[in-house]
């Protein structure tokens, strides 16, 4: 080999290109991947409107079983709050000039609601009066659906009760076999027959209804299908009635087992009422109730505390309409210190 061709320059070898990877693989492994992105972190294909009606639906046994006890003034009665509770609705979106909204379905459970908390015999146009108050002060006063403080059918029949206190205790016999003889306004509920007289009323009675009383109260078993169907669409957090109903099971068994003469059994607490009722469809409204699992169970516990106490100590025979208020405006207070920590946040 020649001197020339020793020293002539070697060609450099040709760099290996690597290959790009592919930006399609990368996604198509979303457990490799972080996702960043602003609230909410959780969906749900549910809408207010699908929830709002399923309640509408879980209503059904209880208002069918209003209707067979009590006849034509249950079904007036339903009616009047419902149209109260719409027209009232739409006035106040005309007057805030927002969209129309009863058809979320949400109004109209305010006036079912409210209806089925109300004596037979009470008059139409204060029932449509309260009925307004519900959606115009229970809602709208705080800024519409998602915003207010207090359950809007509870707030309703508060004001009947303030302004309407005879009317309001005043209730009429089923219209059954059992009662034929006897005046058709002129009955007492289990709770005030207890209270005042020491009589027990029938069990089976109080779970099929023929009993007197507000026209949710009519049938336990009715209640108990429209709650139990809200529990498993899972439109309604099944912690606030179990701890409202084992509260009142275990608080009314200790004052009952130290002078049964003087106070009543659990059982004869959560059949008679508006125990039932008030705790499947009134407590567990999603606005009024806390957000968190451990601010639920004290929610229902205190329900159930205050449902005892004002039963068996206070002047009047039921205590579930301001319990679940009461209870109401302590949500914000429970759902602040309840509030799970922030993901790496440390304790001051």
């Amino acid at each position: 080999m020649s001197e020339i061709e020793e020293n002539k320059p070697k060609p450099e070898p040709k760099p290996v290109e690597k290959k790009k990877p592919d930006p399609r693989k990368k996604l198509a492994k979303p457990d490799k991947m972080l996702i960043l992105n602003s609230s909410p972190h959780l969906h749900t294909t549910k809408s207010v409107k699908s929830i709002m009606w399923s309640v509408v639906i879980a209503l059904f046994p209880a208002m069918a079983m209003a209707i067979y006890y009590f006849g034509l003034p249950a079904v007036w009665m339903i009616l009047t709050c419902v149209a109260a509770a719409l027209g009232a609705e739409i006035i106040m979106n005309l007057m805030k000039g927002e969209k129309i909204t009863i058809i979320d379905g949400s109004a109209i459970i305010t006036g079912i609601l409210l209806a089925l908390t109300l004596p037979p015999s009470f008059r139409l146009t204060s029932a449509a009066l309260g009925s307004i108050v519900a959606i115009t002060l229970g809602k709208h006063i705080f800024g519409g659906l998602g915003y207010n403080i207090f359950n809007p059918a509870l707030l309703g029949r508060a004001f009947l009760q303030a302004s309407f206190p005879v009317a309001m205790t005043t209730w009429s016999n089923p219209i059954t076999p059992k009662f034929e003889n006897t005046d058709a306004i002129s009955t007492a509920t289990p709770l005030g027959s207890f209270k005042f007289e020491k009589i027990f009323t029938d069990y089976s009675d109080m779970l099929i209804g023929n009993i007197g009383g507000s026209l949710g109260e009519t049938s336990a078993i009715a209640v108990l299908i429209g709650g139990i169907f809200l529990l498993i669409l899972k439109n309604a957090d099944w912690r606030i009635p179990v701890s409202i109903l084992v509260t009142v099971t275990i608080f009314g068994s200790i004052f009952w087992m130290l002078n049964p003469a003087q106070y009543p059994d659990p059982l004869f607490h959560i059949l008679s009422g508006g125990l039932l009722f008030g705790a499947f469809f009134m407590a567990t409204d999603m606005v009024t109730s806390p957000i968190t699992t451990k601010g639920a169970w004290i929610f229902g516990i205190g329900i159930g505390i205050l449902v005892v106490i004002i039963r068996l100590f206070g002047g009047l025979p039921e205590g579930v309409m301001y319990s679940i208020l009461l209870m109401n405006g302590a949500t914000p207070l429970i759902n602040r210190y309840t509030r799970p920590r922030i993901f790496g946040e440390s304790k001051k």
